[in-house]
């Protein structure tokens, strides 16, 4: 196989895998045994494709060959263990193969299926790493190995997560539907922390030697296109688009030639992508003209939107920051919530505004550990001139992250404490 050929299956992959594992878990209602009958088909198309080209319509060849394999595979278990219900699930499939070519689903019938998929993979019974796992695999189309190296932890790790994670869904035999009423609200709220997490992994690495993942912020960025389409209804989904798509369109200006961090306020603004920041004012546009109450995406896109229109940094509308902030605080109270609005607060009143918000949050238990406290009252010291007391908050901080880019910048603040107080 030519490596032309290789890349041109991988890129069908991508495009057609999610669809192909949504409608073949509705047909076998066992996401597990659906995801391996797409790879039997994948693998059936490493094999032919090679010799015979990629066909016209790949997805359809893809369904069709899984679609066999599923026969196939019930038709074993029913010779093994000779159960008339699996007889029966042979039959219907064969009768959907025969009736319901893949040329003949609707686009309707695909997006119930590819929403139906999203609840799935990322449904609460799920740990969170589990959740993200399941989701970049079934509906990102990466490998375990993509996944592994995108998170910077082993291979056998991620695997074994999405294994169980599989296990689990079997063994609690969660429907594949789209929830409805008050179930529905808590499983989307799921899916969207999913998809943000996983852009957040990849717009400002935990740990590692890079600053930022960009393929992940892609990825997250797909789903949640993918996601608006699929339902167009909900607010906070647009919310979350908007957020993503504005935070995204600072990527180029957020990290210097060499790769070094570079701070939202020491950007150069003409490298932020216009395009993707048109993108987010149209999403946040369709959420607010949703009406209801703004929820916290929609607030916190509405957050980004005040920075994307501000030309520099001086024109930054920091009183209203500080107002979509209170009410961010007021709708999902938290320390980081907390810490944020205390940022916005120095920048619209003052650093010592700031820092006393701060201050009421350093004996907070879930911010122990967590370095951006540590730094955000450096930054806030260094403003004020405390610089022996802002050289130690930028020293805590380095010695608290777990990403190498993060620890230079924040060793560099604390040198230039030292440098200025001699």
């Amino acid at each position: 196989m030519t490596s032309d050929t290789h890349r041109a299956i991988e890129a069908v992959w991508r495009i057609e895998s999610a669809k192909l594992i949504a409608g073949l878990t509705r047909i076998v209602r066992d996401v597990g045994i659906a995801e391996d009958l797409a790879q039997g088909a994948l693998v059936a198309a490493l094999e032919q494709w090679s010799e015979s080209g990629i066909p016209d319509n790949p997805g359809a060849w893809l369904m069709t060959t899984a679609k066999h394999h599923a026969i196939d595979l019930i038709r074993r278990n029913v010779r093994l263990e000779r159960r008339t219900e699996e007889l029966g699930r042979a039959l219907q499939i064969k009768q959907e193969l025969t009736v319901s070519d893949f040329d003949a689903i609707t686009d309707d019938d695909i997006d119930d299926d590819l929403l139906r998929l999203m609840f799935i993979a990322c449904h609460p019974i799920l740990s969170t790493d589990a959740r993200v796992a399941l989701t970049l695999r079934l509906l990102g189309g990466l490998t375990t190995e993509e996944i592994a190296r995108a998170f910077l932890v082993p291979e056998p790790t991620i695997a074994q997560r999405i294994v169980r994670a599989k296990r689990t869904l079997a063994e609690a035999h969660i429907p594949f539907q789209v929830p409805q009423g008050a179930e529905r609200a808590e499983r989307l709220s799921s899916v969207l922390e999913v998809i943000y997490l996983i852009f957040n992994e990849g717009y400002t690495a935990t740990a590692g030697d890079d600053w930022m993942r960009p393929t992940l912020c892609e990825d997250a960025l797909r789903l949640g296109r993918i996601l608006a389409e699929l339902a167009p209804n909900e607010p906070e989904v647009h919310g979350l688009v908007a957020l993503m798509e504005i935070q995204a369109s600072r990527m180029r200006a957020r990290v210097s030639s060499s790769g070094e961090p570079i701070l939202l306020l020491d950007q150069n603004r003409a490298r932020w992508d216009q395009l993707l920041i048109r993108r987010g004012l149209a999403a946040l546009e369709r959420a607010e003209k949703l009406g209801g109450a703004f929820g916290p995406y929609v607030l916190q896109a509405a957050i980004a939107a005040c920075h994307a229109r501000a030309r520099t940094p001086a024109e930054t509308d920091w009183e209203r920051i500080v107002t979509l902030y209170d009410g961010l605080a007021q709708l999902v109270p938290s320390p980081i919530v907390e810490l944020n609005r205390a940022v916005a607060v120095a920048m619209a009143i003052g650093p010592e505004a700031g820092l006393e918000i701060v201050n009421d949050l350093i004996d907070e238990p879930s911010l122990k550990n967590y370095h951006l406290l540590p730094g955000v009252r450096g930054d806030l010291l260094f403003k004020l001139g405390r610089l022996s007391e802002a050289r130690k908050e930028f020293e805590r901080a380095a010695s608290l992250t777990q990403n190498t880019r993060e620890r230079e910048l924040l060793r560099y603040r604390a040198a230039e404490c030292g440098n200025k107080s001699a």
